[in-house]
């Protein structure tokens, strides 16, 4: 079958629900993608930051062959052993005391909001349910998740949205403190705001709300679905504040590629979920938690992955900058890692269009900024590849 037969029939049999590049993929190993026509593309998007080890990790693809043979699926009336592996090592390298494991990170979110909301009832003894979140947020398409995501371009059509939402305005403590009251349970937010638009907050935001959480009594949740998992340099974003939160949702990078989410919560925060108040069949699940403890054993144990994304994140950066002071149109520059953002002054469709024509693949998010999220193992090389299509496309506008 050519690509113009899979085109028609993926356009015939699946909702239309995608804005989708006329590409099928059908091989990856490590940073490199192939399509049906056999054609090379490097991949600065890596399955929206999922793909952290690259495409088909040995580790990963040997963990995945060995659990099918063994056992790739129970329910958790029953407890397995790789769950029980993988919650034990996420425990074991983070600030978190309890796991609970789902699908994805839209479930994971949808799993916090129903602890904050039990954590002030149950916990606090208070008719606390409301959970601040910054504008410009993105948690997740179900009902819950899309109502804690402050963008209202995602809530048009599937109103009347979940109540029990305040939005306050990114890296702003002042905001924050002003909005909690008496129904408040909890803070949400991402460390490094993503599909929001790569925005970095400043020095000192997170502490700040680990601050008011803590004067109030309420939850500090941090979304670190994308930021997570070695993405910024550190294996969880919230290490560079030198703080901790009480709740954290996992996804993307944590199963290398494998369906998997998970909230983590301090052993009081975990409280509030007893059995019976939630639950999910396939969360947990023995073949992804085997994905995702190679991949996490992988990352920790070869500390030098983690540590050359600060570098290689610096260096992309500063290419990026050389870039944007030779052409005006190229209004800003910003991340944190192998999460990078370059804001344009016109829409980025067309950029993104001619990257992958010249083999690479790149990420437009909020019309104007083109995202890079590569694998972690990319090579000065590859982003000096990038730059350089970046550049000879620029030139020509």
């Amino acid at each position: 079958m050519i690509t113009g037969d899979f085109l028609a029939d993926s356009q015939k049999f699946i909702m239309n629900t995608y804005s989708r590049q006329p590409l099928v993929l059908v091989k990856g190993r490590g940073t490199r993608v192939f399509d049906s026509d056999g054609k090379e593309y490097i991949d600065f998007v890596s399955g929206v930051a999922v793909c952290n080890l690259g495409h088909c990790h040995p580790r990963v693809v040997v963990a995945l062959q060995k659990q099918a043979q063994r056992l790739i699926h129970v329910s958790n009336h029953f407890h397995n052993e790789p769950q029980i592996n993988l919650a034990k090592a996420l425990v074991g390298r983070s600030f978190a005391g309890k796991v609970f494991f789902c699908n994805s990170g839209t479930e994971s979110v949808e799993a916090a909001i129903k602890l904050a909301r039990r954590y002030g009832r149950e916990i606090l003894k208070q008719d606390r349910y409301e959970i601040i979140t910054m504008r410009g947020s993105f948690h997740g398409r179900t009902l819950g998740a899309l109502a804690a995501t402050a963008q209202e371009r995602f809530h048009k059509g599937f109103e009347p949205a979940v109540p029990g939402f305040q939005y306050v305005p990114y890296n702003d403590l002042k905001a924050v403190e002003e909005a909690v009251n008496d129904h408040t349970c909890a803070v949400l937010v991402e460390p490094l705001q993503g599909e929001g638009g790569v925005n970095v907050p400043s020095a000192g935001y997170l502490k700040g709300l680990r601050d008011i959480c803590d004067h109030h009594g309420i939850l500090l949740m941090l979304d670190e679905i994308q930021t997570g998992m070695g993405r910024t340099g550190k294996l969880f974003a919230y290490e560079h504040s030198g703080t901790t939160p009480d709740v954290m949702m996992l996804a993307k990078g944590l199963g290398a590629g494998m369906p998997i989410g998970a909230l983590l919560a301090t052993d009081k925060a975990a409280e509030a979920l007893a059995p019976g108040t939630h639950g999910s069949t396939f969360g947990g699940n023995p073949l992804a938690c085997a994905a995702a403890l190679a991949a996490l054993e992988t990352l920790v144990e070869d500390d030098i992955i983690i540590a050359a994304v600060a570098h290689l994140g610096r260096y992309f950066l500063q290419g990026l900058l050389n870039l944007k002071k030779k052409y005006p149109f190229v209004k800003d520059i910003r991340g944190l890692g192998l999460l990078t953002g370059m804001e344009l002054d016109f829409p980025c469709k067309d950029i993104v269009s001619a990257c992958m024509k010249e083999g690479m693949l790149i990420n437009c998010t909020m019309d104007t900024i083109l995202r890079f999220m590569p694998p972690l193992i990319i090579t000065e090389e590859e982003i000096d590849m990038l730059l350089e299509v970046l550049g000879g496309i620029f030139a020509k506008r």
